[in-house]
């Protein structure tokens, strides 16, 4: 087994579509993979007691509360890969689900061994993020960066990042000072390449910007190179006194900002 293959995996299968879900369940006994086949959907906190790594799931088995279970579940086991395998679905649905807690989504009909392999991705992301924990903080500007607890802190406060958000600050910022292309960053936050019109990366891009731009005001921390991608390099704003290089927990609160980032992403959902 390579450092990039994440193994036999422990498999949830939440649908009601018996043909897929047959074919999911062969394939998964061919790759020596252990798989569950759940009829109704579990209470969020069992999925822990199953030691799964990973839930297939149909939105459409759940109903009108599909979106509050994919929020609970991530909330409750956030070590679980969740991948939605749905019907048709808009742009606004899909990326509601990837920010409650989805980590992939999949227009049905698929084919299985694309579903398995977007769960490879997903349990591979996470083995790696895992290994990571024990990885130093990175200190940028007012910005603390732990990988250890997936998030970042500005004067000792979370940032309160979601786990994609941080996913994407992480890799910005473990290359300062690069423009790292739209493509990329999905390919290596998402873990495979990015369909034609995909704008999930400028989403997440503009979220995460906000939020550093409450937390640390004094400070542009990721910088827009339109039609190419994103570059993740502290600046200081207009009148804001740059600090020392390492900001210790506690330190005095900074100073407001005095012009907001007036650059929109043009290619950022609205």
């Amino acid at each position: 087994m390579t450092s990039s293959d994440p193994g036999p995996i422990r498999l949830a299968i939440l649908d009601s579509d018996t043909g897929f879900v047959q074919v999911l369940v062969n394939r998964a006994d061919a790759l020596g993979w252990q798989h569950r086949r759940l009829e109704a959907p579990p209470r969020p906190e069992e999925f822990a007691a199953m030691r799964v790594q990973a839930l297939i799931v149909d939105l459409a088995l759940l109903g009108p509360k599909a979106w509050e279970f994919v929020e609970q579940v991530a909330a409750a086991v956030p070590g679980l890969g969740i991948v939605v395998a749905t019907g048709r679905s808009s742009v606004a649905q899909r990326v509601r689900g990837l920010r409650l807690g989805a980590d992939d989504w999949i227009t049905k009909p698929c084919h299985p061994e694309e579903a398995l392999a977007r769960v490879e991705a997903v349990v591979r992301r996470r083995k790696q993020a895992s290994s990571r924990i024990d990885a130093q903080p990175v200190v940028a500007a007012e910005l603390e960066i732990r990988a250890d607890q997936f998030q970042a802190f500005a004067g000792g406060r979370s940032v309160d990042l979601t786990r994609r958000e941080f996913e994407v600050l992480e890799l910005l910022a473990g290359v300062e000072g690069k423009v790292l292309q739209r493509e990329e960053i999905y390919q290596q936050v998402w873990g495979y390449a990015m369909a034609h019109g995909d704008r999930s990366v400028d989403v997440f891009v503009r979220k995460l910007r906000q939020k550093l731009e409450a937390a640390s005001p004094s400070w542009q921390y990721i910088h827009t190179h339109f039609g190419v991608g994103y570059r993740f390099d502290p600046e200081p704003r207009d009148g804001a006194a740059q600090p020392p290089a390492a900001i210790p927990a506690g330190i005095a609160e900074p100073a407001p900002a005095t012009v907001p980032d007036a650059v929109a992403d043009g290619l950022a959902l609205r």
